[in-house]
């Protein structure tokens, strides 16, 4: 699991109290706006201030520690933080994401700066404090495979979520590889407000068909005799077992076309299914000496 937080700060996910508190003051100092004049420096800043805001509380890092990432909607930190605006209070909507009053009065730079390192306002002043912000990005993004048949057919799918939560989804037929499902309620929590989970579908590949268009292909193995002289043989399809009629000589790599029994159509209705022939024949040296003399004799 993902915990940029802590990529943020520069230290790994195992650090101390102490070791945290060292990192932030370090990055502080070198980004630091009244220090460092580079255009990155204050985004950067406020990315530092803010995940300070997490790892120096106990219960909020034991929070991160269990979800990590994915309370970013799945993004690491950064690019969340950015894509809030440049007028956001993160420290705020950090603070709303896992509760309480947060601030750094306990853990680093209150609102009255270093007593002696020059920098007026300090860090509780840096630019932010009262800016509106925008409700935190509560949906959660994840992904699932499915069988093959279960694109085809359509079923149900288990979910367990890093909470614990469990439950089963609908998978619709004829769903493909990339699509998105949308099960409403399922993501964060943040003022009474409960986001979505979004689940991003994979489709496993089957054995048995290949699936071009809304058609399917399917190879059948048809024994020697029955190619040569015509016959019935049984076959699986995705919805039921069907009787296929075999003509006799029937070439190898045939097709034959059951009609609406594919994938199917965005639109309403379903592809063709096509079943090739596969001959299968017969070990030579498992023949009656009659016969593969018959066989023998037989034109090139």
């Amino acid at each position: 699991m993902s915990k940029s937080l802590y990529e943020t700060l520069g230290v790994s996910e195992n650090a101390t109290a102490d070791e945290i508190k060292k990192a932030y003051r370090k990055l502080a100092r070198k980004y630091h706006p009244d220090i460092n004049k580079s255009p990155e420096a204050q985004e950067k800043f406020k990315e530092i201030n803010a995940a300070y805001e997490v790892l120096s509380d106990p219960e909020k890092k034991a929070k991160y520690d269990q979800f990590g990432d994915q309370m970013f909607g799945g993004q690491n930190f950064s690019d969340f933080a950015r894509s809030q605006g440049a007028e956001v209070d993160l420290e705020e909507i950090l603070r709303a994401m896992f509760g309480g009053a947060g601030g750094f009065s306990s853990g680093g730079f209150s609102s009255g700066g270093f007593s002696s390192g020059g920098f007026g306002g300090g860090f509780g002043s840096s630019g932010f404090g009262g800016a509106r912000y925008r409700t935190p990005d509560l949906d959660v993004k994840t992904s699932i495979t499915i069988p093959f048949i279960t694109s085809v057919l359509g079923g149900k799918h288990h979910i367990t979520l890093d909470n614990g939560e469990s439950f089963d989804i609908k998978i619709p037929a004829g769903i493909k590889t990339g699509k998105t499902l949308r099960v409403r309620g399922k993501g964060r929590s943040y003022n009474g407000q409960r986001g979505d989970l979004l689940i991003v579908v994979n489709v496993a590949p089957s054995p048995d068909y290949e699936r071009r268009g809304d058609d399917l292909y399917k190879t059948i193995d048809i024994p020697l005799k029955t190619a040569l002289f015509g016959g019935k043989i049984e076959v699986e399809t995705p919805e039921k077992k069907v009787t296929l009629k075999v003509p006799k000589n029937t070439k190898n790599g045939q097709k034959f076309r059951l009609k609406d029994k594919g994938f199917p159509k965005s639109g309403g209705g379903k592809g063709d299914l096509y079943l090739v022939a596969n001959i299968v024949l017969p070990d030579v040296d498992t023949l009656p000496e009659d016969l593969k003399e018959c066989l023998e004799k037989l034109p090139e």
